[in-house]
């Protein structure tokens, strides 16, 4: 008969994760490992296009160091790209989560609502987006931006006061892109334990006292999960002028994929550094007493082992010698 083998609970669940990320790993292995490795290599090349096909001549790191030689749009875009990240960001992760919070509170029709939220996400996508903010949809008519301007411009140099009122003037637009924060904040929300809530209420806490402490801390890997989104949607959306300036550059006759190529691939490192600074800053770190116990532990383990292993050879070799007293005997 077969044995059956037990696996432990952690294994059983390391299997299931497995599981789950292997669609997303055959389609990488599938759909994008081919243009990756063919995008890298264009980055290095000029790609000249020719009625019988394309041709690669190597030029080394030329298309990257021509990216801040060359190109003067780049850079400027760039520097707007990451001021307006970092004052889109907070805002959006913000704004999600108030909205999570109060859906999450019992309410009619809390289905609807929470439909109504997710319906930008499928605004924001595609050409759509480009022919609402063309028509003005993305601004609030009431809201007198001039006044704001003229007000930020006296407290805050101007490469700082320009991106804030660019907020103001696209608060619609930003706020669209909260809808998928908003659902995973509700997921996040409602796998808190109600128990928290009832102790700290019957201790005297607000509810203040029990989001800051209770709430947030429960919550913060999910934070950093809808920072890290955020960021990426905002770096690939069509509204992105980088995104624009690299579809420009692919069809431009004196730059070409090669260039194009290599503009992504540095505005694609430069994103990531972005997300480690945010990674570094939410992480959570482990208490130095909790590495002290896993440490000791370790060390119980190991030493555990050692003894288990000598007493196993202890006992073998008592049995041989058993075996050879008995041979003796009988000899």
């Amino acid at each position: 008969m077969k044995k059956r083998i037990k696996l432990s609970l952690l294994q059983r669940n390391a299997m299931a994760g497995y599981l789950f990320i292997l669609p997303w790993c055959l389609g990488i292995c599938i759909f994008v490992a081919r243009p990756l490795y063919q995008s890298i290599l264009f980055a290095f090349h000029d790609v000249k296009m020719f009625p019988g096909g394309r041709e690669l001549f190597f030029v080394g790191f030329q298309n990257f160091i021509d990216i801040w030689i060359r190109d003067m749009y780049f850079i400027t875009r760039l520097i707007a790209f990451f001021t307006n990240t970092v004052l889109r960001v907070p805002v959006i992760v913000v704004f999600a989560l108030m909205m999570a919070i109060l859906i999450n509170q019992k309410i009619r029709f809390q289905g609807l609502f929470r439909t109504i939220f997710f319906l930008p996400v499928i605004i924001i996508s595609g050409p759509v987006i480009s022919e609402l903010m063309a028509q003005g949809a993305a601004t609030v008519p009431m809201l007198d931006t001039a006044m704001i301007a003229s007000f930020l411009n006296e407290i805050f140099p101007n490469w700082l006061a320009t991106p804030i009122v660019d907020i103001f003037n696209q608060i619609i637009l930003i706020l669209w892109f909260s809808g998928v924060q908003i659902l995973i904040f509700l997921a996040a929300l409602q796998k808190v334990n109600p128990s928290l809530y009832e102790a700290a209420k019957i201790d005297g806490g607000s509810g203040w006292e029990c989001f800051w402490k209770i709430t947030l801390p429960t919550i913060k890997p999910i934070i950093l999960v809808n920072l890290i989104y955020t960021v990426v949607t905002l770096s690939n959306s069509d509204t992105n002028d980088i995104i624009t300036l690299i579809m420009l550059n692919i069809f431009s006759g004196n730059r070409g994929y090669g260039f194009a190529t290599a503009m992504a691939w540095m505005y694609t490192v430069l994103v990531a550094i972005i997300l480690l600074v945010i990674f570094s800053f939410f992480i959570e770190r482990e208490d130095k007493r909790l590495k002290d116990v896993r440490k000791r532990n370790k060390k119980e383990q190991k030493l555990i082992r050692k003894a288990r292993k000598t007493i196993a050879r202890n006992e073998i070799k008592m049995e041989r010698q058993k075996l050879r007293n008995l041979k003796k005997q009988a000899g």
